[in-house]
């Protein structure tokens, strides 16, 4: 640390989050005159003036713009995969649909699920399909999005439709060995992966069963806004304007095996887009020839068509307004204002690291760490924290997981508490937040916004309060040994004398 630069009071980190906060009270407030929506730029703005802010309070506590622009530049880039994912994904969608996959998946959901079960069953699904891959944003961006389909068919609200399918994800996220985050968090706190995930069924199992218990019980009490009638006749709709088969469905299958196979992230929804193109003109034609109004040849058509489909808007025609509503996409625009407040975010994360607002706000919490149940609700406050000022899940579990390894350390509690808290704490919140990257990216590829299907997220809720009830009763909590604390000692002062 440079010896001319000042330590930040409580009051100068808090500052910019408060101004953060105020302004978006103010866009959710006046949310009419914004078009219906702060995400096209009235949210981006709050980022800025909060940035404006941040930055002052930097240079006043002795860094230069140069050093705060450094940090923009890293945060801009810590996000940029998310980014690139994020157009795969507009552009995946977009060729799924076209190709007949989510109509077909549509289709099938109709004739098979039917209100009560629905959202039980959506969070089952999820679940599985996001434990297999690892990845709970590629598991939205597909499956997901045919289950939100079925769900809007059906006539069940848009937030409770999109909170089950988020809660599921995030479950097989949260525990799949072939999560990044799941990997990331043991790797922080110090200890290895399966033992990790072992401890962290303690908590997640009866979050998740808490979750399909009150989504039953919601299932059991909705009351569907669509008839017999209408679901037979978007299901018509739907026959007399897609070759539905079961053949199509080798797209999707195809993509989960990729990912499976450890693929990254990026590649495997390219080729899932490709795929879902390639199909689209195989046994869609008809479509094709209406999405490209071209009236040249079927290969320069099939060319325009998928382009569009990538790149931009599409609208199909049906007999039903709904079903057409439902399968129109955006492509890759449909995620530009997503990017901008992910780039603002992520802007606005730099500036707080770069003055050191963030760390004095961390620690700031640790202090209130005097028991086990206090150690580990100030590490899911802070996770959480980190989510809603950082805007990433990753800076979430990471600082956090420095912060307090030494304290858990000292605690004699082994590491693998500190790295489930991190995760019922990170991984988990990052989407109820709407600046989030996590929160941005699912409100846009499911069309909710954050605070829609936020109350309904209820694994991403239950989650944290498990993990600290589980802290304050003392129950699954792993402490070292007096003699494994004896060599953590010897080591440590082996280490210390390295040093010197």
């Amino acid at each position: 640390m440079n010896k001319d630069w000042k330590e930040a009071t409580l009051f100068q980190a808090l500052l910019p989050i408060i101004v953060l906060i105020g302004l978006l009270v103010l866009n959710i407030k006046f949310i009419d005159y914004f078009g219906g929506d702060a995400l096209n730029g009235a949210n981006q703005m709050a980022l800025i003036f909060a940035s404006a802010i941040a930055s002052v309070i930097a240079v006043r506590l002795g860094r230069n713009w140069q050093h705060v622009r450094r940090f923009i530049v890293k945060s801009i880039g810590s996000a940029m995969p998310s980014m690139l994912i994020l157009f795969l994904i507009g552009s995946l969608s977009g060729t799924w649909v076209i190709s007949g996959i989510v109509p077909s998946l549509i289709y099938y959901g109709l004739h098979i699920l039917n209100p009560t079960y629905f959202l039980v069953v959506s969070v089952i699904i999820s679940a599985i399909i996001s434990l297999a891959t690892g990845s709970s944003w590629s598991t939205i961006a597909t499956i997901g999005i045919a289950l939100f389909g079925i769900g809007k068919a059906l006539g069940i609200d848009e937030g409770l439709v999109a909170g089950a399918i988020i809660s599921g994800a995030y479950f097989g996220d949260k525990i799949s060995p072939l999560s990044d985050t799941t990997n990331l968090a043991p790797a922080m706190a110090g200890t290895d992966l399966f033992t990790h995930i072992y401890y962290m069924l303690y908590t997640t199992v009866p979050s998740l069963i808490i979750t399909l218990i009150i989504f039953l019980i919601i299932g059991f009490n909705i009351e569907s806004q669509a008839s017999a009638t209408n679901i037979s006749e978007m299901i018509t709709a739907l026959e007399s304007t897609f070759y539905i088969s079961p053949v199509l469905f080798i797209v999707p299958i195809f993509l989960v095996f990729i990912i499976i196979k450890k693929m990254p992230p990026v590649p495997a929804l390219f080729l899932g887009t490709i795929a879902g193109a390639i199909f689209a003109v195989i046994f869609q034609p008809q479509i094709i020839k209406e999405i490209a109004n071209f009236n040249g040849n079927y290969a320069l058509s099939s060319y325009i068509a998928v382009m569009k489909t990538m790149f931009g808007s599409i609208s199909i025609s049906t007999p039903n307004h709904f079903v057409s509503e439902l399968l129109a996409t955006k492509g890759m625009s449909g995620m530009l204002n997503t990017i901008w407040l992910i780039l603002t975010a992520m802007v606005f994360s730099g500036v707080m690291e770069s003055a050191g607002l963030l760390l004095t706000l961390a620690n700031s919490i640790v202090k209130y760490a005097k028991s086990t149940g206090s150690l580990v609700a100030s590490t899911i406050a802070t996770s959480i924290f980190m989510n809603a000022t950082a805007s990433d899940q990753y800076i979430s579990i990471v600082v956090p997981g420095r912060m307090y390894a030494k304290t858990y350390e000292k605690m004699g509690i082994k590491p693998e508490v500190l790295s489930r808290a991190l995760e019922d704490g990170g991984t988990v919140t990052s989407v109820l937040v709407p600046w989030n990257t996590c929160g941005a990216v699912q409100s846009t590829v499911l069309g909710v916004p954050t605070l829609v299907y936020a109350p309904y997220t209820f694994f991403s809720i239950i989650s944290p309060f498990m993990s600290i009830l589980f802290a304050y009763l003392n129950i699954k909590i792993r402490r070292f040994t007096p003699e494994e604390r004896e060599a953590i000692r010897i080591e440590n002062e082996k280490n210390e004398s390295n040093k010197d």
